[in-house]
């Protein structure tokens, strides 16, 4: 009964969703009242029935309803309950209902929280954002039902893929998706502006909060997937440059350039037409990474399907939208004058900068990830693009990135001066220039990594701290710092979080340790300054596995500082097996353990990593999602605020 209450409401919603894209969007053009009123209510009726089809979905997974196709694919009567639950959207159905879901939320969001846009605009973000709505809608109930029933329910399930049974990854896709799908609101913003042919500072303002919240939201997603894949794959590693990791790192480069140039528009009215395009942009991209993810074109251990039908559907939903959109922008473009101007030297120059490495960065990855596809399609060539090239490619536009941020944050508007604005940074400067210079004389004839990393780092958080600082005047009254607006707060710290990631992947790049043996049980061996012995192996029982657990304990200078229990899991139901590190988390390493297979001659495989600044990686994620947040919190960049303020006259449409 529940469940066929949930596809009777997943229906219903795409029934609204069409009206609430046909009729807001005729009312706004007739300038009709109670045809834009339509808006709100469909908006909130649409996400409360795609919330109680969901709700159906989980409760299918829990209660272990194996009529549903779905949960006989995803699920196990054994299984734990947490990943019965995170089960739901361990697969494509469940995955992309809770994409609808978000898309839906979002809207119901710009509606809640819209009332002082005005109405035509309102109403035709709302109806763009449903039309968006309406066509995932068809796409989940024409090729991807997650009501599906079986004619002939089995007595037990298949289980979930092994790798996603993880606290990390249970909560990676929802924080990836409200990143993901969020920028859609921008992109409805973006098309309903075009179409009402009006831009102006009120405009970035209104955009801003959404950009912030789907960028912080993403940044944590990203941040999470990394985190799991070090220590759930046991390679190792934070970033493989996999193409489904690129699919979500490309929308958050563009996200974050479409943050900056919203700052542009809102302060001085300036960079319209760029910043429009950026809206679209983030939100084409992160349409092309669910036809990656969900395509089955680009090989991939993260993908969720490989359904050509599925494919081109979503194919013909990228074109249909972000070709529209681009159609839309040429045809509007030439009415989007700046009315702003300022000197080569600015703030609003710095920004540019900073938007032309983000998009062009992006486009590197864009490139890298593709190319395969192009070169057998094109050319009959099996190609394989891998990390070397992006660390090539990708890395020199992160470096200027770097170097120009700190500089560009406290260049005045209009007109700047750079000595002054270097002058004040002499003392990060400085600072970052002796810890390069320590490391360089510590680590003795390793590569430039290192020393480049460790003073891009330093100078991008001590740029941040500087940054600060001067908003206290010429008095330095440090009090006054607790009275800076939020927003203030919240760039400085995103900085310095972007500034300790990069102190972390230089790191762990450039001083890593590696060390791989077989080792008898009772047998002790030394790896960079720590002596580790295998004191034990032995079978465990688990839930729904079974492990083969090791016990190695780590001593340094012949105390013992930790107890390590690496392990290999089998899955009998799923029939595959994964790796569970085992890891010392300590402030300026980690120390990690795997334990391999057994040898003939009775000793274990046992791979140990020493990994410098490991965590500040995923520390400086959170760090850079908490300045979002901060700036997200501060009243004047709320929607209401932004409205309130006397509009400026709307731009005539060509």
């Amino acid at each position: 009964m529940i469940t066929e209450l949930g596809h009777f409401a997943l229906i219903l919603a795409f029934l609204v969703a069409i009206v609430q894209a046909v009729v807001p969007l005729v009312g706004a053009h007739n300038r009709w009242p109670g045809w834009m009123a339509v808006a709100e209510p469909a908006a909130t009726a649409q996400f409360l029935l795609t919330a109680t089809a969901f709700a159906a979905l989980v409760h299918a997974f829990v209660t272990s309803d194996f009529s549903l196709a779905v949960v006989v694919s995803n699920s196990h009567s054994a299984k734990p309950l947490l990943y019965k639950i995170t089960g739901t959207w361990g697969n494509h159905e469940g995955s992309m209902l809770l994409w609808v879901l978000i898309l839906t939320l979002f809207g119901a969001m710009a509606a809640w929280f819209g009332t002082n846009l005005p109405p035509t605009l309102r109403s035709r973000v709302l109806a763009v954002q449903s039309s968006i709505a309406v066509a995932f809608f068809a796409f989940i109930l024409f090729t991807s039902n997650p009501f599906a029933r079986l004619a002939t329910p089995p007595f037990d399930g298949q289980d979930l893929n092994p790798l996603l049974q993880d606290p990390g990854l249970a909560f990676h896709p929802p924080f990836l998706y409200l990143g993901y799908v969020g920028l859609s609101i921008c992109f409805s913003f973006a098309v309903a502006a075009l179409i009402e042919g009006r831009v102006d500072a009120a405009w970035g303002r209104w955009v801003r909060p959404w950009t912030l919240a789907s960028w912080a939201f993403l940044t944590i997603g990203i941040g999470l997937g990394s985190w799991w894949a070090y220590y759930e794959l046991g390679w190792g590693g934070f970033w493989f440059w996999d193409p489904v990791e690129n699919a979500s790192f490309m929308p958050w480069l563009f996200a974050a350039a479409l943050l900056h140039s919203a700052i542009v528009v809102e302060k001085r009215e300036a960079l319209k037409a760029w910043t429009i395009l950026l809206a679209i942009l983030a939100f084409g991209f992160s349409l092309i990474g669910t036809f990656i993810v969900r395509s089955g074109l680009l090989t991939s251990v993260h993908a969720f399907a490989n359904d050509p039908e599925r494919g081109v559907f979503i194919l013909m939903i990228l074109v249909v939208f972000t070709g529209g959109a681009l159609t839309l922008f040429a045809a509007r473009a030439g009415a989007m004058q700046a009315k702003g101007v300022f000197g080569v030297v600015s703030r609003e120059s710095a920004l540019v900068a900073n938007n032309i490495l983000l998009a062009v960065s992006s486009f590197v990855v864009f490139v890298g990830t593709m190319w395969p596809l192009v070169a057998e399609m094109f050319f009959d060539r099996k190609l394989s693009v891998g990390p070397p090239f992006f660390d090539m490619a990708f890395t020199p536009f992160m470096l200027i990135l770097g170097l120009i941020l700190p500089v560009g944050a406290m260049m005045s508007w209009k007109r700047g001066r750079a000595g002054r604005a270097l002058k004040s940074l002499v003392p990060a400067l400085v600072l970052a220039s002796a810890l390069a210079g320590l490391v360089w004389a510590m680590q003795t004839g390793r590569s430039m990594l290192g020393p480049v990393g460790v003073f891009l780092g330093a100078w991008l958080v001590a740029g941040a701290v500087t940054d600060l600082i001067s908003r206290t005047g010429k008095s330095r009254d440090l009090k006054r710092l607790f009275r800076l607006p939020r927003a203030e707060w919240g760039k400085a710290v995103a900085h310095a979080g972007l500034g300790i990631t990069m102190l972390g992947v230089a790191g762990l790049t450039a001083w890593q340790q590696e060390d791989i043996r077989v080792a008898d049980i009772g047998e002790s061996f030394e790896v960079g300054g720590f002596e580790l012995t295998l004191t034990d192996v032995e079978r465990l029982r688990g839930p729904n596995y079974i492990s083969t657990m090791g016990e190695v304990v780590v001593r340094r200078n012949g105390e013992q500082i930790a107890t390590m229990h690496p392990e290999k899991r089998n899955y009998p139901v799923a029939g595959m097996p994964t790796t569970e590190a085992a890891i010392d988390y300590r402030f300026l390493r980690d120390l990690y353990v795997v334990i391999g297979d057994a040898q003939t001659d009775g000793g274990w495989v046992v791979r140990t990593y020493i990994k410098p600044l490991a965590n500040w990686i995923w520390a400086g994620c959170i760090i850079m999602a908490l300045g979002g947040g901060l700036s997200l919190s501060d009243r004047r960049f709320r929607v209401a605020t932004g409205a309130s303020r006397t509009p400026a006259q709307p731009v005539p449409a060509e």
